[in-house]
This record gives structure tokens, C-alpha cells and sequence, in this order.
């Protein structure tokens, strides 16, 4: 399908989603969102694609946050909406069974950095930037940035950054555990996807199981143990399951159907 700010790719049975705006530092305006929520609907339903990687066209930018110009004279319910639908774009991509990984190239500001910490993992250039400068605008992050945020950094550095907002480093994220790797512009695809290789000889119903019921930990109103348990469950009911038992007696490598 072809996009007017996205490009995308599916190799090896890994779907790329480049948004590509570079002219505006990949910023998300409506029409990304509108594609962005398209192409994630396509990763879910294509059982040829294993994994999803999103990223930004060019090498200044992943995304540099959100298209200002197109919500600065909005009312206070046209800014709830648009808070509203950024968590439910955001949220298809961080419930996708598939593996979701934001491979992160200069800077993720703003809608930038909440787009990246909604994906299940983060790999980052070492000339990446990231930041959530919201409040310079006296406006706060309204893609879940103040919940994503402080879920992965805890809560004292969340606050620090949230309220200052300031720019950060690479290997500050690393050391705050919002990235997984930190490695150069030119190795960064390779980084990503030698961790989407370790995950393809796994079984993908054990993968989904796993995104459920680690999400389940911070939905409130679920017992995130309770749906470990209805999870390992299922697992005893699946093709996967007896196919990676039955290798595992044999020794040999499992070959999961996926099933």
C-alpha cells in the first residue's frame, strides 16, 4: 500500500515503518497518525510479517515530536481528542502480538519520544537525542509521555524531565534504562535486527503471551499475575507447546508453527 508520509517494507518477515517527513524533522501530524495506525493494522492481520521495526527517514531525526502548526488554536475538548486518539494509536502499537522495536536515529522529542517508548523495545544511534520539551510550549506530553515516562525511568527522573525539559544524550537513556542498546548510525539497522533473529526462533504464541501479560502489570484494574497464569495456561494448548517439549526431548532445534 502505498503512503504519503510513511514508507514501508517488508523483508525477511520484518515490516519497516519509516515515517518520512524529513523536511519537517519527521514530525507527526494527522495524516502520519492516520497512516501509522494503517500500517500497524497490517502487521497485525499479514502472517507473513514476524516483527515490526519503526524508525525515521534521514539521520537527524526519528521524530522530532508532534506538527505544532496543526493544533496551536485548538479548544480544550479538540485537545483532549487529540490526546485521546495519540493513546489509542500508541496503544495498538504497544498491545501488537509481534515484536515492535524503535530503532532510534538523532532526535525523539516530544510525540517522538512517546511514539518510541510505546514500541516493546528501544535501540538508539549514538547520535540520538531525546527529551519531552512540552512544557516550554505550556502544554504537557499528551501521547501517555508522562506515563510511559515514568514507567521506564521511574518516577524522581520523570519528574526531572518533565518539568525542565530538557534534551538528553544516548547513553544517559542507556543508563536509565529507556534504551536496550546504544551503537552507531551505521550499525543501528544490523543492531536491531540481529535482536529480531534471536526472537524469530521463538515461539511466536510464547512471544504474544508475553507482550499480554506484561502490559497486564500496568493496566489498571487487571492482576497482572492472574493473567501469567491464564497465559502459561493456553500455552499447554498450543501446537507451539508440543512442538518445543518434543524437541526439547529430542534435542534438537524446535521448528514452531506458530500455532
Amino acid at each position: 500500500m502505498s503512503y504519503e508520509n510513511l514508507i514501508v517494507e517488508i523483508n525477511d518477515g520484518i515490516q519497516k515503518i519509516i515515517i518520512n517527513r524529513p523536511s519537517q524533522l519527521n514530525a507527526l501530524n494527522k495524516k502520519t497518525f492516520e497512516e501509522l495506525e494503517d500500517a500497524m493494522q497490517l502487521a497485525y492481520e499479514n502472517l507473513m510479517v514476524n516483527g515490526v521495526l519503526i524508525t525515521g527517514s534521514g539521520d537527524k531525526s526519528f521524530v522530532a515530536g508532534a506538527d505544532i502548526k496543526e493544533f496551536s488554536d485548538f479548544s480544550v475538548e479538540e485537545g483532549e481528542e487529540l490526546s485521546r486518539n495519540g493513546h489509542r494509536i500508541f496503544k495498538i502499537i504497544e498491545d501488537c502480538p509481534k515484536p515492535v522495536i524503535a530503532a532510534i536515529n538523532g532526535f525523539a522529542l516530544g510525540g517522538g519520544l512517546e511514539l518510541a517508548m510505546s514500541c516493546h523495545m528501544r535501540v538508539a544511534s549514538d547520535n540520538a537525542r531525546f527529551g519531552q520539551p512540552e512544557v516550554a510550549l505550556g502544554v504537557i506530553p499528551g501521547y501517555a509521555g508522562t506515563q510511559r515516562l515514568t514507567q521506564l525511568i521511574g518516577k524522581s527522573k520523570a519528574f526531572e524531565y518533565l518539568m525542565t525539559g530538557e534534551m538528553f544524550k544516548a547513553d544517559e537513556a542507556l543508563k536509565l534504562g529507556l534504551v536496550n542498546y546504544v551503537t552507531t548510525a551505521e550499525d543501528l539497522n544490523d543492531k536491531v535486527m540481529g535482536i529480531f533473529k534471536k526472537i524469530g526462533n521463538q515461539s511466536p504464541v510464547a512471544i504474544a503471551g508475553i507482550v499480554k501479560c506484561v502490559n497486564s502489570f500496568y493496566k489498571d484494574g487487571e492482576d497482572g499475575f492472574n493473567t501469567e497464569s491464564v497465559e502459561f495456561g493456553k500455552c499447554f494448548g498450543t501446537e507451539d507447546f508440543k512442538e518445543g517439549t518434543t524437541a526439547f526431548m529430542e534435542k534438537r532445534k524446535a521448528n514452531f508453527p506458530g500455532k
